[in-house]
């Protein structure tokens, strides 16, 4: 499985899911444009999330930390724990994300590229998704 999804600065190549891991995880590369960042900081209730830097830098708020994700370093989120990221490296950054277990597949990602391909997306709506998908948004 192969799905390519687009939100603003940000396209994420999914490689697989839960629903062809039997939900063991959901797998998917990650290209952030030079000043793209997460659009709200967020938590996961049912999941971690391990991130391996591929090309470029990303710089990450972890539990109000800044950490550096150069190509070969790996982050490791735990569910639970705050945490947003940006590119300020002046070149494009792309990142290996793995969500264990498996609960989110492509389906947010779709319906929240929907709603901000849309233009002015609303932020009560995309909090929605986010809640309904099991991602809680903290807005600093």
């Amino acid at each position: 499985m192969t799905e390519t999804i687009q939100i603003g600065p940000i396209t994420l190549r999914f490689l697989r899911s839960k629903d062809d891991t039997v939900g063991s995880l959901d797998m998917f590369e990650m290209d952030v444009a030079w000043h793209g960042r997460m659009p709200v900081p967020h938590y996961h209730r049912d999941w971690d999330e391990t991130v391996y830097g591929l090309r470029g830098t990303l710089m990450f708020d972890v539990d109000g930390k800044t950490m550096t994700l150069d190509p070969g370093d790996t982050l490791f989120i735990p569910r639970g724990t705050v945490h947003g990221f940006e590119n300020r490296s002046g070149t494009l950054a792309t990142c290996l994300c793995v969500l264990t277990p498996g609960v989110l597949g492509p389906h947010y990602f779709r319906e929240f590229s929907a709603v901000v391909a849309a233009g002015n997306p609303d932020p009560e709506v995309l909090r929605e998704i986010m809640l309904r998908y099991g991602l809680v948004p903290v807005i600093p």
